[in-house]
């Protein structure tokens, strides 16, 4: 099954997000609302993680922990597909387990809805 997961790509996407609506727990920040030429059938989100957090190993294992529970999100649970979504990751995933950091996700996605 392909994933429906598209990644944000102009700066002007990103800066739009960022004047949205966000919800913020101990792992990431989530900033959602809706942009003008999206595709509904796709979710368009990104994850950006700070070169404090880490060297590249690092960084790379934090998005592909985001991935995984994103593509778990869709098949567990109705994510609005009408939203753009931008992830900011902080320092304090790297170092927790990833049940823990699936289910504050969740929790927060839940409250978007």
């Amino acid at each position: 099954m392909k994933s429906k997961i598209f990644a944000l790509s102009k700066n002007e996407d990103f800066k739009n997000l960022l004047q949205k609506k966000k919800i913020s727990n101990k792992y990431v920040t989530i900033f959602y609302g809706i942009l003008k030429n999206k595709k509904i059938e796709k979710l368009n989100i990104s994850f950006v993680t700070k070169k404090k957090i880490g060297n590249a190993v690092k960084r790379n294992k934090i998005k592909r922990r985001l991935r995984n529970i994103i593509n778990d999100a869709i098949k567990k649970m109705t994510i609005k597909f009408n939203y753009s979504y931008l992830v900011i990751a902080k320092p304090t995933m790297l170092n927790n387990e990833y049940i823990s950091i699936k289910k504050t996700l969740f929790q927060s996605f839940e409250k978007i809805r």
